[in-house]
């Protein structure tokens, strides 16, 4: 398969490399001082291309792939508040896309995991569900996506919270998101529920970036063959069925 690679930071690199051991041909990288090939032959004869970019230029690289028929699978946060339009976008062109704050297979197992735990604790008032997540000094946005998705669960599925926020409310209604950008930290995310007289708390370590970069690969595996706005989730259960 020809994969093109948006974006040639640390993860872009480590990408290229997995995507290279499954036996797959980069038809070509794509970075800040070159998007002008987006329009170039190699680029356009790719299978599927990996954005891995920066919050500023997310929307506009997904966009750029769709516009020119390549299936895009969108690893880069930070530009969630575009993402409707993104796949507004896609439906109209008769595209594929799938986004998702992260591709670690764990990490979604962790999603799965926190959507149970809060149907069971969501209506018990006693506990109150507080949510950190800590990075590396160069993840620029905060909170980090996948914090994002598991706030949403957690206030989607818990009653007495109507949203999220980086500071508390008056009010009590707000899921309090804490992060902490410290060293090379792959990426940690702690969820605890709290109560006067204990707590429960649920916790994902990522080890390396591999597991984001591998998870990519694979799900770009399934989306190349696909059409439309792909969920991974829908991906993540097809592994475990």
């Amino acid at each position: 398969m020809k994969i093109a690679i948006v974006g040639y930071g640390r993860m872009g690199k480590l990408i290229e490399r997995i995507a290279r051991e499954r036996g797959h041909q980069i038809s070509c990288v794509i970075d800040r001082d070159n998007v002008a090939d987006f329009d170039s032959p190699a680029f356009r004869s790719s299978d599927v291309a990996i954005d891995f970019s920066v919050p500023a230029t997310g929307y506009d690289n997904v966009v750029a792939c769709l516009d020119r028929g390549v299936p895009v699978v969108s690893g880069t946060t930070g530009w969630q508040q575009r993402l409707t339009e993104a796949e507004e976008h896609c439906r109209k062109v008769d595209g594929t896309m799938m986004w998702s704050s992260n591709f670690s297979l764990g990490v979604n197992l962790f999603f799965a995991i926190n959507e149970r735990v809060t149907s069971m604790l969501g209506n018990i008032t006693a506990y109150t569900p507080y949510l950190t997540e800590v990075h590396h000094i160069h993840k620029l946005d905060h909170p980090s996506g996948t914090a994002v998705t598991l706030a949403e669960q957690i206030v989607d599925g818990t009653p007495r919270l109507d949203s999220w926020a980086e500071e508390p409310a008056k009010d009590g209604k707000c899921l309090v998101v804490n992060h902490v950008r410290e060293g090379e930290v792959p990426g940690t995310h702690i969820i605890r529920w709290d109560s006067a007289v204990d707590a429960i708390t649920l916790r994902h370590d990522a080890k390396s970036r591999e597991g984001f970069a591998l998870g990519a690969v694979m799900s770009a595996e399934w989306a190349a063959s696909r059409k439309g706005v792909l969920n991974i989730r829908d991906f993540v259960d097809s592994l475990v069925k």
